[in-house]
């Protein structure tokens, strides 16, 4: 593999690349059920609700849904899927839970604070993220790496959502940042990898779920594989 020459801006995405989604959102579940008295395994609540809050994200950020069916649908369609049914009202009230729990634990991914010590004495790093604004503040406050990232860019604010190309430019115009000398970093490869390649950014998959992607595209399974290019 080729070390990735002439960089000087780092963007990186949050949640699933940074930030260990799936943990803190399990965790974050088990304080609404036991708020909520909702009577469902959480291991088997989980292997339902990931890929269908997966479905609707891929929705969200291709504006065929809004915030508030994002947040309702995975719920009531998981649920439904252990034949349980509950009114709007609830799963709202859920859903608000989930959202107040979420920041709470703030389980980073392996290697995390040691590649961004390595990173940040040799590039000036910046978050693109698709979640919304207030929620994804907490997180990487609470997560203790906000002392890493120049900017912090995320959907909400801009009104659009990756793999949008508007998100990329106002980021990098955010940033102070050149398209050839910047690099994205992600875990999603439509909205992180295609979307930065779209506005001409070089970039990095972060392959930890082993996709089948183009081998033309260097990617990483590991988060301090990254030494590797950069």
């Amino acid at each position: 593999m080729n070390k990735i020459l002439d960089i000087t801006d780092i963007f990186f995405d949050l949640d699933h690349t940074l930030w260990d989604f799936d943990k803190n959102s399990g965790l974050a579940f088990e304080r609404v059920f036991k708020k909520h008295q909702i009577a469902i395994k959480i291991n088997d609540f989980l292997k339902v609700y990931e890929p269908i809050n997966l479905e609707y994200w891929r929705l969200f950020r291709n504006e065929k849904v809004g915030k508030q069916e994002l947040r309702r649908g995975r719920l009531n369609d998981t649920c439904k899927e252990f034949n349980m049914e509950f009114s709007i009202q609830i799963i709202d009230d859920m859903a608000d839970s989930y959202i107040d729990e979420l920041p709470v634990d703030n389980h980073l991914f392996a290697g995390t604070f040691e590649i961004l010590n390595y990173l940040s004495k040799k590039y000036t790093l910046h978050i693109i993220t698709n979640g919304f604004e207030e929620v994804q503040y907490k997180k990487i406050k609470n997560s203790g790496i906000k002392k890493y990232f120049k900017t912090i860019t995320t959907s909400e604010e801009i009104g659009v959502k990756k793999p949008n190309p508007v998100i990329f430019i106002r980021a990098l115009e955010k940033a102070n940042a050149l398209i050839e000398k910047s690099i994205m970093i992600g875990d999603s490869f439509e909205a992180d990898i295609l979307g930065a390649e779209n506005v001409g950014l070089q970039t990095l998959f972060y392959n930890y779920r082993n996709e089948q992607v183009p081998k033309t595209n260097a990617s990483v399974d590991c988060l301090l594989e990254i030494k590797n290019y950069l």
